[in-house]
């Protein structure tokens, strides 16, 4: 590891909680550009950068990544050197910032990080983990609430943004629309007309509002059906073919990429 940069980054407020970033941890588990990743890649390592005032979230997402690969490698890095906790369990900790403290990972996971930054900060950012990212790496930029129920994350290559995610509790949340609260700060202030992401969360509603029959078999089948309708209208959301514990929609980034300024 290269402990010569200097971290890249300011402390931030560092919430954290158990099981809170358990429904990215499952998507990324099951996706299959995350496993084909992981299990191609001879020496992979996993970073998850910024990971607060305690490193629950870490081994979490070390735990169901190895259910994937088993000799996986985590490190958790913050930039906040009092937060920075023994290893245990095959998962090290360290000091780092956006640099990745030196480290080539495939994978790095950055939630709730670019939130408590300022939007024309973002782009910077992701470029600066996007150089150290080992060849055919991901980063995963996301936001959630407090205990994990709605989420939104944005996977990125070396190069661009690939896809959004937003997921969330099935018997949490009342319309799609409700997640725009937890939009990445690359989106949040973009929830208006004329942009992408605007777009998307209002035709989701309207879909969900046209699923409505489907309630009486529960939230999970009520989505899936608007998913059904989303992609007739030619929105082009992923449908999943395994059941899902969870709601979930992924769309590509140009869907929802935000317009010039």
């Amino acid at each position: 590891m290269n402990r010569a940069a200097k971290p890249d980054g300011v402390i931030t407020r560092g919430t954290t909680g158990i099981n809170r970033l358990r429904r990215s941890d499952r998507w990324l588990m099951h996706r299959p550009q995350v496993v084909d990743l992981l299990n191609s890649t001879p020496h992979p390592l996993v970073v998850d950068l910024g990971y607060g005032a305690r490193p629950d979230t870490t081994f979490e997402l070390a735990a169901r990544l190895r259910a994937v690969r088993g000799d996986l490698p985590v490190v958790g890095l913050e930039i906040d050197p009092a937060r920075v906790v023994p290893g245990r369990d095959g998962v090290r900790f360290a000091r780092g910032g956006f640099e990745l403290a030196g480290l080539r990972p495939v994978l790095v996971r950055a939630f709730n990080v670019l939130r408590q930054y300022p939007e024309d900060a973002v782009a910077g950012a992701w470029a600066k983990i996007q150089s150290a990212l080992a060849p055919n790496g991901l980063l995963v930029d996301g936001t959630c609430d407090e205990l994990g129920r709605r989420c939104a994350w944005v996977v990125l290559d070396a190069h661009r943004p690939l896809t959004l995610t937003l997921a969330w509790d099935p018997f949490d949340v009342d319309r799609p629309g409700d997640i725009a609260e937890r939009l990445p700060k690359a989106l949040i202030h973009r929830n208006v007309a004329g942009e992408g992401v605007h777009d998307l969360l209002l035709a989701a509603d309207r879909a969900w509002a046209t699923a409505a029959p489907h309630a009486a078999f529960g939230p999970r089948i009520r989505w899936r059906a608007t998913l059904e309708l989303l992609r007739a209208q030619g929105v082009p959301v992923e449908v999943p073919r395994r059941r899902l514990r969870d709601n979930v929609l992924t769309v590509p980034w140009a869907v929802v990429a935000p317009s010039a300024s």
